[in-house]
């Protein structure tokens, strides 16, 4: 995925890695992406050492020497078999590390499951909300119909989270 990301930029045009590094949390990717700051540098390196990019310029900054990396010809041809292949996985994923702890939840003391469980609602309703409010303001500067639904589909899965762990709170309870 953190190819597929880097690629699809250094196709817009030449960039460095903070430069790339900006543009995923001002369009608040990094909240939908696995996409952390060290991976992005760590890609870059290896895709630089695979072909797939090249640094064609130095930019000084300081005592810092910054690359600027561009998109080769082997990069352009990864970027077009990634995206066919991101095009063919499932849209959300029935694996998770969270049911597989439900499975043992009784080894650990009722109150403190709960105390997790409430607390993880926190965070999934926090997120509901970052959705909602990206999308009323991605909104403004107008989205194309696939961005909506995208956005509609994030959304309903968040609330679906919601109603799932309501429901685990409550069983628990019992």
């Amino acid at each position: 995925m953190t190819n597929l990301i880097l690629l699809s930029f250094l196709r817009q045009r030449p960039m460095h890695g903070y430069e790339i590094q900006q543009l995923i949390q001002s369009s608040r990717m990094d909240l939908w992406t696995n996409v952390l700051s060290g991976s992005i540098y760590y890609a870059l390196n290896k895709m630089e050492g695979d072909g797939l990019i090249a640094a064609t310029a130095e930019e000084r900054t300081g005592a810092r020497l910054r690359k600027i990396y561009s998109i080769t010809e082997e990069g352009e041809k990864c970027f077009q078999r990634l995206l066919r292949e991101t095009l063919t996985l499932p849209p959300h994923s029935v694996k998770s590390d969270f049911s597989l702890g439900l499975a043992w939840i009784e080894n650990i003391p009722k109150q403190e499951a709960l105390e997790l469980l409430e607390r993880n609602l926190g965070q999934v309703e926090a997120t509901l909300a970052q959705w909602r409010s990206g999308k009323e303001i991605k909104q403004q500067y107008g989205l194309s119909e696939v961005a909506v639904a995208t956005f509609d589909h994030a959304i309903s899965l968040l609330e679906h989270d919601v109603a799932f762990l309501n429901k685990i709170i409550a069983l628990v309870r019992e």
